[in-house]
């Protein structure tokens, strides 16, 4: 995701990182760490900016123990081992890493063996965000009676945050929702895919499978593939970990806010980003998804939203409420942990990948102005969670490419499990 209290060093993304002749950073000889620092956290954060570090995570250790997930550039290595901090090597080579990913691939096109839906190798390769935006069109087009594309207002940049609206029998409109968004965070390239997999998933079966025929007449499904565009294309083009929107503001030289951490509900105070922007809810993004889509409120308002699911990146977790407080519970919040875990349960049955699950707060950390909390307590959404998809830390950020489809059919069987139990 992260929810982190503290993120990145404002170092590694500025200074010190190293540019091919395109203008693209290069991460080759970069080794990632996770370090458990013990009682010396002060001592380790205060060595990470001399060395160029890139903070990736750091998990708090309220479930696991306190540790840090880092990048360090191959000229500092010495320095950092020279620290002698207790840690375990995650990645040799995260440039090489990145490039395990693979190029990103054209458009496949339809299949005409499957109602002219998008052609399942969609799901082997990343693409650029045109072709997301193509993908969507696709599908619409062939489940156009029960569908419509929506967009979100624009990106600080002036990109369309496309989604789709779909919805069965009952017609449009007429049921609670059920609200997915991915790609809040530039990086976290597999969420937008799993999102689209879901998608994918709903669409096919609608016709064939009377249990998806059943969720998609019990709720109207609002999906947001990429809610982030500006840093996605970033993260393309430029620099493939770049994290936040696109944002400048007059008298920073800083780019970019955490649009995660930007929603207009227990914004500041602890937990709060480094990032979160000047005033709660003030980038085009997060008033894009509040007010486009859910639309300010008033989709709670008319139906209610049964279960919101922000989509992220790495850890493996369901996390449900809250983020802001440690001690704070839903009036539901036993019933939210106990479907939680039975997901997770239903995810492992695939692949055997195990899922934490619980509280973010106390499963993570304290995270202040999250998107959960918001859909919780102001839309009183029934079930309001963030889901970390693969990995554990080897790949991170960075999943290979052939592990996307493995990705979407593990948690469509989770997501089934969760629809037909909620």
């Amino acid at each position: 995701m992260k929810f982190f209290h503290s993120l990145l060093l404002v170092a590694p993304l500025t200074a010190g990182l190293r540019l091919d002749r395109q203008g693209k950073v290069v991460y080759d000889g970069y080794k990632i760490f996770r370090v458990a620092p013990g009682d010396d956290v002060a001592a380790f954060q205060a060595h990470l900016e001399s060395l160029e570090a890139i903070d990736l995570t750091h998990n708090h250790g309220h479930v696991e123990e306190e540790h840090f997930d880092i990048a360090i550039p191959p000229e500092h290595l010495p320095a950092y081992e020279a620290l002698n901090f207790t840690s375990d090597v995650l990645s040799e080579d995260l440039g090489a890493d990145i490039a395990l990913e693979g190029d990103l691939a054209e458009y496949p096109g339809l299949d005409i063996n499957a109602a002219a839906l998008p052609s399942l190798s969609w799901f082997t390769a990343y693409h650029a965000y045109a072709d997301h935006l193509t993908f969507l069109k696709d599908i619409q087009s062939t489940f156009s009676s029960n569908s419509e594309l929506i967009t979100a207002g624009k990106s600080f940049e002036g990109r369309d945050i496309q989604g789709i609206h779909l919805w069965g029998s009952g017609g449009k409109g007429s049921k609670p929702a059920i609200y997915f968004n991915g790609n809040v965070h530039a990086r976290e390239w597999i969420s937008s895919k799993v999102v689209e997999y879901l998608t994918y998933q709903l669409v096919a079966n609608y016709n064939n499978d009377t249990t998806v025929k059943g969720f998609l007449d019990k709720y109207d499904f609002y999906i947001l593939p990429i809610v982030n565009p500006d840093g996605f294309v970033y993260t393309q083009t430029t620099n493939r970990l770049w994290r936040k929107n696109r944002q400048t503001r007059s008298g920073t030289t800083a780019v970019g806010t955490d649009i995660n951490r930007n929603w207009p509900y227990m914004w500041d105070g602890e937990g709060s980003s480094t990032s979160p922007g000047a005033a709660a809810g003030d980038t085009l993004e997060n008033t894009g998804i509040r007010c486009r889509v859910l639309p300010c409120d008033q989709l709670a308002a008319k139906n209610g939203i049964k279960l919101y699911i922000d989509w992220h990146s790495y850890g493996q977790y369901i996390l449900t409420p809250y983020g802001y407080s440690c001690t704070a519970a839903s009036s539901n919040q036993a019933k939210q942990n106990a479907l939680a875990s039975s997901t997770a349960t239903a995810i492992a049955k695939s692949y055997g990948t195990r899922f934490t699950s619980g509280p973010i707060c106390s499963t993570l950390y304290t995270a202040a102005g999250g998107s959960n909390d918001y859909v919780t307590d102001v839309n009183k959404a029934e079930y309001g969670w963030a889901i970390e998809l693969r990995d554990t830390g080897r790949n991170g950020f960075t999943l290979p490419a052939n592990q996307i489809m493995p990705t979407g059919i593990e948690i469509w069987e989770g997501m089934k499990y969760l629809f037909a139990n909620m």
